[in-house]
């Protein structure tokens, strides 16, 4: 089935990718994956998207409709985008033509698909409104005048996913005038909608299938509210803030018997509505106080009523939150103090709607038995699922901003009367003091960072003393498993108060979390994990680690056994959050650990092997080759013999995941083997020389994520094996080339090109290269001439004085001069002189110093040609160079180029921090201050040119560079002649 590069509209066509979309959905990776292969080396082709809507529209497999607008939608996602240097997928015709059809056919498809087209359109919108279609949203608004409400949902959907960036983008002038174009377009039209909708609402009051479409919109309407009043408040809904505000607060108390449901898990259209009201409420008393004081106090009474009349199944959550969230920015504001001073109204808060919603309940109890991953994401890592407790707690501290004392002394009253029920009959009342403690942990926690806990606690509780006698005593219970729930509690206590607490209690506590790590319960002894891996970052009195290997030395045998062992428990093969402790603690132990590396490389290894399979979890398998790495290190610093048992152990596993073409894993393969060749001290193993050839096929580098490794793996074959290369794969030499030809064209890798050819320049042996030098000039010129950065040119100094160094001044004149007469006093004039001041970093300005230090006293040409002018000038830059601050401006018309921002799925690059390598000196201690080699090559310079070097010096160098020189030379001991 061969396509060509235009793709005819035909059935056959149609035929064909219906069959591989059908084999894209098999289980089967062997059929699965080609299948994804072809799909996507065809999707460059013309019409390929076009194919995927008649697809979407016409086929007569449901199934494959629906996933034609899934993988066009994804289509979309990766190349609508248009990013310099990276071809453009979509060709502009096709981009018409989906411009053109893709809102009605939106609209006329089914809901699954409606909401994949909706998504499609408003990644479009992302990068094409208001500029390049200026027609969407016209086209959109005249649908309400449609009564379909199939339609008019369409569109609301569709502008709410395309309004919503409105409320996480920063402030811009751009992003003014495109929300003032909408409000132009959308205000109006959307308040009437909103007007008639609540109409039709009254008019079908008794027909429940209107009433559930009528309501889907009016939440829709209400989130658009919310998105394009974030920013500030627009004039027209000022003006009609009356509408808005009474239809919202009539919608708050309505209570429809019919739309009422039996679920007690799904939130039924009432609650959906009311929560997203409540929102609306919360930005209005947040961020526009002033204007909406008169509506601020029935406001208040609807959702109090609310809070105090809803119950507690799991269907209210998000109202329940939302409505508490509304309180909490209420009660933080100086204006609305006086609401809350009175002491009956913070008892009846707190009595009836804090400690209620602190309450642990049997859904909490499910979810931590049955669904241990998304209770861990709630409660460790406050995911944006807005639960009670999280809303109660907020509120716990919105209250005490200003009622500290008496919030403080009711609830302390709680917590003693919850405690006391719960000593009465712990196996009963359990949940009592799970409730005392995150009253606890709510009240004193003011102010917390990821990297330290609580970092502010309220004075008024004592939270050592609580630790004493309250947490310690189940962190001791000799039965791990009994319980969970108040051990995840007191296991969390320790870490979130881990930077209040003495030091010698958080060591008490260490040998206990070590002992949980064998919990049976997923959230124990993940919690465990993650507390001893919080614990292992902290830091002493001199940056030291907290914790020392030596206080760790009588359990370092258990923890390493427990974490391993935790990995084989039931839901945590794959947990991320064991895995960081182990990287954690083999980064705290160092030696300590590299008696046990034989045995754990192994369970690693194996690891390895089994999630290449089928890598789902992105972090575990970042802190797995942490890992590694560590393991590598540590141990070869002991020992660098080492390296090949390490090389032994994971080179058939790297083979299999480049063989396969594991996307997520290879970039890290290329840096654990940088790593492992850069402890190399003798010539370059054969395995890795085989492998050698296979870095430089082209499609490696189409990946954004593989350039940064790849570079760095080839720069350590060439400081490990530049002379095997010279001699035995010399017909790969061109291929290297290749890879700096095409890094070099980028304006986002032109960096790493010139890393790569640093290292050529620097360790190849230069006979190996002699009759490319030119070619390679030649390619910089090119990309001169075509585009100009910053970037480039700091990276093109660099590069040049390293030739210098590396070849004497001589070689860098001449071939220069070479490609075009007077070139070298060109690049001189315009662009070392003028722009050597913004190179940074020691290294590459310790490359440059010594360079011009060399055109300037080892190349005949600077003192008896044309050249001589640029002396003095040229002496003056590095004397500046050496004295003045960097350069770090940058021109206006670059500001855009920012690497990281490149979206796509394919996985961007991810740094290891434990593979680092360090800073490479390809100049070393030959020269140590390049002030002196200055002053000394100077002096030889003199010597050979009696009278020459002063009398330049006085007529054209100024005063205070003069001054600067003086001192190099005294340093130096020497003098001109």
């Amino acid at each position: 089935n061969t396509i060509l590069v235009t793709m005819e509209l035909n059935d056959g066509n149609l035929q064909t990718l219906t069959e591989f979309m059908r084999k894209t959905l098999d289980p089967d990776p062997s059929i699965r994956r080609p299948a994804e292969k072809f799909l996507e080396s065809v999707e460059g082709n013309q019409n390929y998207p076009i194919l995927l809507l008649t697809l979407l529209e016409k086929s007569q497999d449901n199934v494959i409709r629906v996933c034609a607008a899934v993988t066009f939608k994804n289509y979309i996602k990766r190349n609508w985008r248009i990013i310099e240097d990276e071809p453009n997928k979509i060709s502009d015709p096709d981009r018409t033509t989906i411009k053109a059809n893709i809102v009605n056919l939106m609209l006329s498809s089914p809901e699954q698909i409606q909401k994949q087209l909706s998504d499609a359109i408003s990644i479009i919108g992302r990068e094409d409104f208001p500029l390049k279609w200026p027609d969407l949203l016209t086209e959109m608004v005249t649908r309400f005048q449609s009564g379909d409400f199939h339609i008019i949902n369409g569109v609301l959907r569709t502008a709410h996913s395309l309004f919503k960036r409105y409320r996480h983008e920063f402030k811009s002038n751009e992003l003014w005038l495109e929300i003032k174009l909408v409000l132009d377009t959308f205000a109006n039209p959307l308040t009437e909608l909103f007007k008639a909708t609540i109409e039709l609402c009254q008019t079908h009051a008794t027909d429940i299938n209107a009433l559930k479409i009528l309501f889907s919109s009016l939440t829709l309407i209400s989130k658009l509210f919310y998105s394009l009043n974030f920013q500030d408040l627009p004039e027209f809904f000022e003006d009609n803030m009356e509408t808005w505000m009474s239809n919202f607060h009539n919608l708050l108390t309505l209570d429809n018997k019919l739309l009422q449901t039996d679920d007690e898990e799904e939130a039924g259209l009432l609650e959906l509505l009311k929560s997203q009201i409540c929102d609306n409420a919360a930005l209005y008393a947040q961020k526009y106080d002033e204007e909406f004081q008169p509506y601020l106090p029935r406001f208040v009474t609807a959702i109090w009523n609310l809070l105090v009349s809803t119950g507690q199944e799991v269907k209210y959550d998000l109202l329940v939150s939302n409505a508490i969230q509304f309180l909490a920015s209420v009660c933080e504001r100086p204006h609305y103090k006086h609401l809350f001073e009175d002491q009956n109204t913070l008892t009846s808060i707190c009595e009836k709607v804090i400690v209620p919603n602190m309450e642990f309940r049997s859904a909490d109890e499910e979810a931590f038995e049955d669904n241990s991953e998304e209770y861990i994401r709630r409660d460790l890592e406050g995911s944006d699922i807005d639960t009670r407790r999280r809303a109660a707690c907020d509120l716990v501290r919105g209250l005490c901003k200003f009622f500290e004392g008496p919030v403080t002394a009711i609830f302390s009253g709680y917590v003693n009367s919850m405690l006391g029920e719960y000593a009465k009959n712990p196996g009963v009342n359990w949940k009592h003091k799970d409730a005392a403690i995150y009253l606890v942990t709510s009240l004193a926690s003011k102010a917390q960072t990821a990297k330290h806990g609580i970092t502010q606690a309220n004075e008024l509780v004592n939270l050592t003393e609580f630790f004493v006698n309250h947490i310690l005593i189940d962190l001791k219970s000799q039965n791990v498993n009994e319980f969970p729930v108040l051990k995840a509690d007191a296991i969390k206590y320790v870490m979130i108060f881990r930077s209040q607490l003495p030091k010698e209690q958080l060591l008490q506590a260490v040998p206990l979390l070590v002992a949980h790590l064998q919990a049976e319960s997923t959230v124990e002894h993940t919690y465990a994990a993650h507390a001893l891996e919080r614990l292992f970052t902290m830091r002493g009195p001199n940056n030291s680690t907290l914790i020392t290997p030596a206080e760790m030395a009588p359990f370092t045998e258990q923890l390493l056994n427990n974490l391993f062992k935790a990995l084989a428990l039931p839901g945590s093969s794959e947990n991320e959050y064991i895995m960081k402790a182990i990287m954690r603690s083999f980064s705290l132990l160092q030696e300590a650990i590299v008696s046990y590396i034989p045995t754990l490389i192994g369970q690693l290894t194996h690891k390895l092997l089994l999630v290449s399979k089928n890598p789902s979890k992105p972090h575990f398998n970042h802190y797995l080759f942490e890992s590694l790495c560590l393991s590598i290190r540590i141990t070869c610093k002991a020992n660098t013999t080492t390296v090949g048992s390490f090389e032994e152990a994971l080179f058939p596993v790297f083979t299999e995941i480049l063989q396969n073409d594991v996307q997520e894993f290879v970039p890290y393969v290329f840096q654990v083997m940088s790593l492992l060749l850069e402890i190399h001290t003798s010539s370059i193993p054969n395995s890795y020389m085989a492998l050698f050839p296979h870095l430089l096929q082209p499609v490696l580098w189409e990946r954004t994520g593989n350039i940064p490794p790849l570079v760095r793996l080839l720069q350590a074959y060439l400081e490990k094996g530049a002379a095997t290369i010279a001699s035995s794969a010399a017909d790969k030499i061109p291929g290297l080339l290749g890879v700096f030809q095409k890094l070099i064209a980028s304006k986002a890798n032109d960096h790493q090109g010139f890393y790569l050819m640093n290292s050529i320049i620097e360790h190849m042996p230069t006979e190996s290269i002699v009759q490319y030098r030119k070619q390679i000039f030649i390619l910089l010129f090119q990309r001169l001439q075509s585009s100009k950065t910053t970037k480039f040119i700091k990276s093109f100094m660099v590069f040049i004085n390293l030739y210098g160094v590396k070849y004497g001044a001589i070689a860098l004149q001449e071939i220069f001069d070479s490609i075009q007469p007077k070139m070298f006093g060109m690049v001189l004039e315009k662009i070392v002189i003028p722009e050597v001041q913004k190179v940074s970093g020691p290294v590459e300005k310790k490359i440059c110093a010594v360079g011009i230090t060399k055109i300037l006293t080892e190349c005949p040409a600077m003192i008896d040609t044309e050249y001589t002018k640029l002396w003095t000038p040229l002496l003056q830059a590095l004397i500046g160079l050496f004295e003045l601050p960097e350069d770090d401006s940058i021109p206006d018309d670059e500001h855009f180029i920012d690497i990281e921002d490149t979206p796509g799925y394919q996985t961007a690059f991810s740094q290891l921090a434990f593979a680092g390598k360090k800073e490479h000196d390809p100049i070393g201690e030959v020269v140590s201050n390049p002030k002196i080699l200055l002053a000394q090559s100077l002096h030889k310079l003199s010597t050979a040119c009696p009278g020459r070097v002063p009398s330049m010096l006085s007529t054209s160098l100024n005063a205070e560079a003069l001054q600067y020189l003086q001192g190099y030379l005294q340093a130096a001991s020497v003098q001109l002649v």
